[in-house]
């Protein structure tokens, strides 16, 4: 594993300060400078942006989607294209999720959709004309056969409300599918005769919901298997949408900071600046993207010099509110994005309001703008 650290004092809010870590992770294809976000490209794109697009904007990385892929385009369709690099025709790294989560939460709210066992998951969609499969050998040869620069074991996920039973099932299960990974990554890593930097790496993924002693259980057993990073495991908000910020930092706590931490799923700005602080590296979500199609976009207050941040840093912009329609500034005075150096508010929600796909690629491209750019503040805070 190539890990490389550099670090420099910093202070990210008035009432802390921190050992600023400029991590860089060396990959197949390509350094992932950390901390940093990466879009959800679940099935192969960010949906209304192509890879060129995504360049621009300053993305590093993107995540797709195991259990999506399997289904659509498929396994085979995917190898016979050239694997998803090629596929999608984005050249940076590429994480790919096992899926695990997107099964359990379909078998989750039905039952009759699948089921999950010690040996895997097995799952059958709405609208499928057949079952699906997934091991935690499996699913380590779909991710290494598509091509990815960081795979995530399978693991068993919970909610944060799942009771202690079902949390504790979960770590067990999730530890004895860690080594199952782990041996068949091995496995194929000799197989196919691959050198130090061009394997892909390989995260384990820690459970425990908010049982302090499940998580540590958990991150041991994952620890002592040996793996490259690791991801947080389970939900990461409680019932109001709230961060976990206690257990959030207790994983981090339990991961020697040489080893990266994935903060599965977390997209907001402010949950993300959080989990930065503590200590967390690499963050995912579909929430940008998903907000810009729906006309809620994001907006520095302060220039990126103006430390420490305050509880106002940011703010969203909502493209449909009528003393929009004519307003011939930037989105945002901070952005250096396509839409707020060539068009104005006003066009911006012209074209939302008449449901033009220009909309669409501005807008997701707006915020993933303003993601690379609070990476970019993450990084250099001083």
């Amino acid at each position: 594993m190539h890990y490389l650290r550099v670090s420099s004092l910093f202070s990210c809010h008035a009432r802390l300060v921190y050992h600023c870590m400029a991590d860089i992770l060396s990959l197949p294809h390509g350094a992932l400078a950390l901390p940093a976000f990466l879009p959800d490209a679940t099935q192969g794109v960010v949906r209304g942006v192509d890879a060129t697009d995504l360049e621009a904007c300053g993305i590093q990385a993107v995540v797709m989607n195991g259990y999506h892929l399997m289904q659509r385009p498929g396994s085979t369709t995917v190898q016979a294209l050239g694997g998803l690099h090629a596929m999608s025709g984005w050249r940076r790294p590429i994480i790919t999720d096992s899926g695990g989560f997107q099964a359990y939460s379909l078998i989750r709210e039905n039952p009759k959709n699948g089921t999950l066992s010690e040996r895997g998951i097995t799952f059958q969609p709405e609208g499928a004309d057949r079952k699906y499969h997934l091991t935690p050998e499996k699913s380590i040869q779909l991710q290494v056969g598509y091509g990815a620069d960081i795979v995530i074991c399978l693991d068993d996920p919970t909610h944060a409300d799942d009771p202690s039973e079902r949390q504790a099932e979960a770590v067990r299960r999730t530890i004895a599918w860690a080594r199952r990974c782990k041996a068949e990554y091995e496995r194929l890593m000799a197989q196919k005769r691959l050198a130090l930097g061009q394997r892909p790496l390989i995260f384990g993924v820690i459970q425990g919901g908010g049982d302090l002693a499940l998580r540590r259980e958990c991150a041991e057993a994952l620890l002592e298997i040996g793996f490259d990073g690791f991801g947080f495991g389970g939900w990461p908000l409680d019932a109001r949408g709230n961060l976990l910020s206690e257990i959030v930092a207790y994983v981090r706590e339990l991961v020697p900071r040489s080893l990266p931490l994935h903060a599965l799923g977390v997209g907001h700005p402010a949950n993300i600046a959080e989990c930065a602080t503590l200590g967390y590296g690499i963050f995912d979500s579909s929430m940008p993207t998903r907000d810009a199609r729906h006309g809620r976009l994001l907006a520095f207050t302060t220039p990126a010099e103006a430390t420490p941040w305050h509880d106002a840093w940011f703010r969203f912009v909502y493209i449909d509110d009528e003393h929009n329609k004519k307003s011939d500034g930037p989105i945002a005075p901070f952005c250096d994005c396509l839409a707020c150096a060539r068009y104005s508010l006003g066009y911006l929600h012209h074209l939302f309001k008449i449901g033009d796909s220009l909309y669409i690629r501005l807008a997701t491209m707006h915020n993933l703008r303003f993601m690379a750019l609070l990476m970019d503040r993450l990084r250099a805070c001083a």
